[in-house]
């Protein structure tokens, strides 16, 4: 399990004295403690490295976001900052598919629900999410899923 890895690599930076891989992994807890804490009242649990998987990605997209930021307010080593937590973070994510394999996944998914144009986006999103929620950046496959049915 992807909790048990973080944790681990949690306990090896502690031992090494490894402040940046300790304080990304200790962001990483938090971030999904507080995902543990909103689902609890949910009547359908996610499984849990899909869960860990999605709070990660999300913490990548709002460190990319600020280290855009950083760079345009010229605040470099607060940026450097960012990309340092964003290499520990995907550290822990599963292998994410490639664009080619991601396009096929999308235009088999499109096929069997004869999906032609963006009115059947939802439904294609949400059976790639269903099917390859860990192994995808919603992201990039949102903006490929627009790209097939236009």
């Amino acid at each position: 399990m992807i909790r048990d890895e973080i944790k681990a690599a949690q306990i090896a930076a502690m031992k090494a004295r490894d402040t940046a891989t300790l304080n990304a992994t200790r962001l990483i807890q938090a971030a999904i403690k507080n995902r543990d804490i909103e689902l609890r009242t949910a009547s359908v649990q996610p499984e849990d490295d899909v869960l860990v998987t999605e709070v990660m990605q999300k913490m990548i997209k709002q460190r990319r976001e600020s280290v855009e930021l950083y760079v345009k307010g010229g605040r470099q080593e607060l940026a450097d900052a960012e990309l340092t937590e964003v290499a520990v973070i995907e550290r822990f994510l599963p292998l994410q598919m490639s664009d080619a394999d991601a396009s096929l996944a999308i235009d088999a998914i499109a096929t069997e629900l004869d999906a032609h144009s963006l009115k059947d986006m939802g439904r294609v999103m949400a059976a790639l999410k269903e099917r390859h929620a860990g192994q995808l950046d919603m992201s990039k496959a949102s903006a490929l899923v627009k790209a097939r049915l236009s």
